[in-house]
């Protein structure tokens, strides 16, 4: 019989010990039969690495001293599974909760095709266990530059089939390995927001496609570490949608963007005014501005394959 393709499964948690204990847990029962958990610990100040050493000595640990955006920490975890002896690269959020053949359909419809750079699951809330949060992603050129498919619908088998794309979330991204080292690492220059659809959109410019795997199936919690509708994130959200606009954008989507920002600020602003969170409005206008005048950098590079090695320890 022909042996699993091995998997590095990468946890990035800042800050999250309980919900990351709980996430490793879950992801350690998994019944595909070749893969490793990398936990990175994106700067936390709440003692995740020793608990995470303590109750799964298993898992290699990898530790930013100091958290510059969780697009670097997600470079680091992507860095590590490269430098491994591994087929494929599960990049993960920490506040998750997965099916024990989660992992084996992701591979198996990886699996089915060269050209699938990467695959992503249909996620639940986890909380609302027969709401989808996610059967795929849909890019678009409005307000927001990217949207969960079937976000907030009840599950009734509506999503299920496996298909193509246009993105694949962050949260949970299964990435040939190959194709990855190809591409290159998520652009630093979307830190905070659409890294993932970014890195899509390089991939299926090489020839690539996404893929959705109805039978893999997660449990989200949402944006326990960032929050909801808050200035900080707001602004960096708007910043991404811009930047990801001028990159991506023709004709057409720039004409969408403008329209429904134009509309959508104002109607965010009243919408946020009787709870007193208008400032979130200004400030995603704020990064809207932002990401419209700031330079555009270089894509990422390749990876080198000079800095491929094989082996990876517990604790590292």
């Amino acid at each position: 019989m022909t042996a699993s393709p091995k998997v590095a499964c990468v946890v990035l948690n800042y800050n999250g010990r309980d919900i990351t204990l709980e996430a490793l847990g879950s992801l350690r029962d998994m019944t595909y039969p070749a893969f490793d958990l990398i936990h990175v610990d994106n700067g936390s100040t709440d003692d995740s690495t020793a608990a995470i050493q303590a109750a799964y000595p298993e898992v290699i640990n990898i530790r930013a001293e100091e958290n510059h955006g969780p697009t670097s920490g997600i470079n680091l975890g992507l860095e590590t599974g490269l430098q491994g002896d591994y087929d494929y690269v599960l990049l993960l959020n920490n506040d998750i909760e997965v099916e024990p053949d989660f992992l084996t359909e992701l591979v198996r419809v990886a699996e089915s095709d060269p050209t699938i750079g990467c695959v992503g699951p249909k996620a639940l809330y986890y909380w609302d266990r027969e709401r989808i949060w996610s059967a795929g992603g849909i890019v678009r050129f409005k307000q927001s530059v990217t949207r969960e498919r079937g976000m907030k619908q009840i599950d009734r088998g509506q999503f299920d089939h496996d298909r193509e794309v246009d993105y694949v979330n962050g949260c949970a991204m299964l990435m040939r390995r190959d194709v990855l080292a190809e591409i290159g690492l998520f652009d630093l220059l979307f830190n905070f927001a659409v890294e993932d659809a970014d890195w899509c959109m390089r991939m299926k410019k090489k020839g690539y496609r996404c893929w959705y795997a109805h039978r893999a199936v997660l449990y989200h919690m949402v944006s326990h570490t960032a929050g909801a509708y808050q200035a900080r994130r707001t602004f960096y959200t708007g910043r991404a949608n811009s930047l990801f606009t001028r990159r991506y954008a023709g004709l057409w989507g720039w004409f969408t963007f403008v329209l429904f920002t134009a509309m959508g600020i104002p109607a965010a602003f009243v919408r946020e005014l009787p709870k007193g969170n208008q400032m979130a409005a200004i400030a995603k206008l704020r990064g809207i501005v932002k990401g419209l005048s700031e330079p555009m950098t270089p894509l990422p590079p390749a990876w080198p394959s000079s800095q491929v090695s094989s082996t990876l320890t517990p604790s590292s």
